[in-house]
Order: C-alpha cells, then structure tokens, then sequence
C-alpha cells in the first residue's frame, strides 16, 4: 500500500504544482477567502467526494471513508494569503494588487487537495476515515482553526497531523519537535499622551516622543531582567508612529509590538510587566497619560510525544527525505496550537528552500517563493503518516493537554 500511494502521488504531482500556482495568483485575505473556499469544495465536489463548506466560517472539510474499519485521522492545512505587494517577478505573481500568497499557504492548500484525491481513489483498500481540514485565517488572531473546532471539524478524530513548508530549510529536510515548539503569539499597544508644543521650548511640553523612546529601551529590560533566563522570551517594539512637523513636539506617540512565549506563567508575568513599566516611564516623564491594551494571540504549539516520534520515524522513509531533524523552538506562532489542545497529534517542518539563485528569502517577504518539489515531499509524508497510523499503536495512551 505504502509504494502505490507513492506512486500515485508522484503521478499528480504536475497537476499539483497547477493547482499551487493558480492559488498563488488568486490570493485572499484572512476571513475573505471565499473564492478560494469555493475552488477547494468544487474540487472534491467533482470528485464525488463528501465535504462541507462554511465549517467556523470560511473553512471547508472533506471526508474520506475507507473500505475497512479503523482510525479517523485529520490532516490540515490552510488557505488565507498576507496583505503583501508581491516582488517575485514569477509568471505566475499574484493578480490580487497588494495581496500575496508570501508564507505557502497555497501550496498547503495544493498538497492536501492531491492527498484527497489519492486517498479517494485508493479508498477501498485503506481502513479508517481521513478528515482533510482546509482552514481560513491563519495568518490573523483569532484565526480560523478555534472557531472550525467549535463548528466540529475534529469531531471523532482521533489524531491531527500538519506540516508547513519552511523555506528557511534545505529541500529534503523534515524537521521535527516533541512538546513545546512554537511560541504563543500576543500583541500589545501603547498611546502616549503627552502635552505637545513648540519645538524650539521643550521644556513647555511632555514630549510623546521622547517617553516613547525611553519606553523602548525600558520593554527590553523585561525579557533581560524580569525573565528566568532558562525560559525563552521576546518582546518586540515593531511600530512607533508619532506624526507631526518639524518644528512641532508631538502630544501623543503609538507603539505596536509582539510578544512571544511558551509559558503560561511567562505570558502572565510579561504582560503585567509592560504595564507597570509603562506606567513607571510615564510618571518619570512628568505624569503623562497613557492607554495599553494587551491581545492574546495563539497558544503555544505543543506537540505529542507519541505522535511526534511516529511521525519523525515514518518520515525517514519516504523517498526524497534525505534529512529528518530535530528542530530548536521556533518563535514563530501557529494556530495548529488549538487542533493539538483537543486531539493528540504533531506539527512539523518541510523543507522548502528554493533551488535558483535568487533564493531564500523569508516568509513574509515580497519575494518569498519555495522549492515546489517539497510539496511532494509533504504529501507523501502526510499521507504516509494519515495510512499508517492506522495500524499504530501507541505505548502510553496520555498525550500532551488532553485530560
């Protein structure tokens, strides 16, 4: 079974790098991905297979019953595209103005749609139920996964698997981590209000500017000097806008940034501490005003142990897979993060570095692209993971976050 789903899925893999590049000219933001919900149900649609659409809002699921009794297992991938000008120069560059598949989304996208279609065709052999989650909004809190759950996208699942391509490493590369893997996701705001006025008699005013300049530097010190340094922590000041003439002190100042942690007890503490030291700087500088609000964003990714070494010992398997890796903690948030706080499963790595010079490129970047080749990669070891997990049994039965 293992060579012939294979093989099948090295047959499509031309239709699957049209399927990638067709979504890759028709991105769409997080929550307005209706034209790329309908191509996905279409697509099962013409293939007789079961799906549902406007699952937690715009997502879609497929599902595919085998021809013998066995294990529901749940693939997932998502859809939305990031608020980008694309710069690739590619034939195939978004025809979206200002919107841009620049994290791979599309090709996740692609990469399940070819598992469906294998699955389908191979379904009177295989046992068990295959769930394929196409998720909205990633890319933006609350994102699509928690709300697809509540609509009951994991209902009678028994595991979740889930990959990103990563083009920050080398093709042939799964990279893998057991427990805590990537950060939870928070962002914070500040208004400064000062007292604005002439820029030649300072000393008249509460300069916003200059406070939020000392804010910076003061945030820096929470990770430095309120942190356990054994526990991994970022606060960054991404956005500091205070507009005004030359000549004029600026009365309020706006500073936008991420947090970034894995535990509970740090999230709690960090954001307490933004806030006192918000208020610490503003008494200092006089007394001036200030507003702060604090959005939590995705949990941590917490990957299972059992599932995750299931995953990491398949993979080395799977032809093409020169490398399987264990992966430092990635700072970077997932809301894959609530799919593995109801059913066990793993997250993990594949990589997608591009193979032309002018290459590597981050996500999120205008002139991201991947290598297209990993997408077979990924669907293979997807595929390998969802057909024999069937017949895996697990040595210890309590995962990670289910009670």
């Amino acid at each position: 079974m293992k060579q012939a789903l294979f093989e099948k899925l090295e047959e499509q893999y031309d239709e699957m790098v049209q399927t990638r590049r067709y979504l890759h000219q028709h991105p769409e933001l997080s929550f307005k991905e209706f034209k790329t919900a309908a191509y996905i149900a279409d697509f099962y649609k013409k293939l007789g297979i079961d799906v549902k659409t406007g699952v937690g809002g715009n997502g879609v699921v497929a599902r595919i019953k085998g021809g013998k009794p066995g294990k529901t297992v749940a693939l997932r991938a998502d859809f939305d595209a990031l608020p980008i000008q694309e710069e690739t120069g590619l034939p195939y560059s978004s025809k979206a103005p200002g919107v841009m598949h620049a994290c791979g989304h599309d090709a996740h996208t692609a990469v399940l749609l070819t598992i469906g279609k294998v699955l389908h065709d191979l379904r009177e052999e295989l046992p068990g139920e295959y769930v394929l989650i196409h998720q909205h909004a990633e890319e933006l809190a609350p994102g699509g996964a928690i709300s697809m759950i509540k609509d009951g996208c994991l209902d009678g699942v028994d595991v979740i698997f889930g990959t990103h391509l990563w083009a920050e490493l080398p093709y042939g590369t799964i990279s893998y981590r057991t427990g805590p893997f990537m950060a939870a996701a928070d962002r914070f705001e500040i208004v400064i209000q000062g007292r604005g006025g002439h820029g030649a008699m300072p000393h008249k005013t509460k300069d916003a500017v200059a406070i939020g300049s000392q804010l910076v530097m003061n945030l820096q010190q929470i990770v430095s000097r309120r942190v356990n340094p054994v526990e991994p922590a970022v606060v960054s000041v991404s956005s500091f806008i205070a507009e005004n003439a030359f000549n004029v002190i600026a009365d309020t100042a706006k500073l936008q940034g991420t947090v970034r942690t894995f535990s509970e007890d740090v999230r709690d503490l960090i954001e307490q501490e933004i806030e006192t030291v918000v208020k610490g700087t503003c008494i200092a500088n006089g007394g001036c005003g200030y507003e702060f609000d604090y959005h939590r964003g995705y949990p941590a990714v917490v990957n299972h142990k059992n599932e995750t070494e299931f995953l990491a010992g398949l993979a080395a398997d799977v032809p093409g897979v020169l490398s399987v890796e264990e992966s430092e903690q990635q700072m970077g948030g997932e809301d894959f993060a609530y799919y593995l706080q109801n059913v066990k499963g793993t997250f993990f790595f594949t990589g997608a570095l591009p193979d032309h010079e002018d290459a590597g490129y981050p996500h999120h970047h205008p002139k991201f692209d991947i290598n297209e080749k990993a997408m077979l990669l990924a669907a293979k070891t997807l595929a390998s993971a969802a057909v024999n997990y069937q017949k895996h049994e697990l040595t210890e039965n309590k995962a990670v976050g289910i009670s």
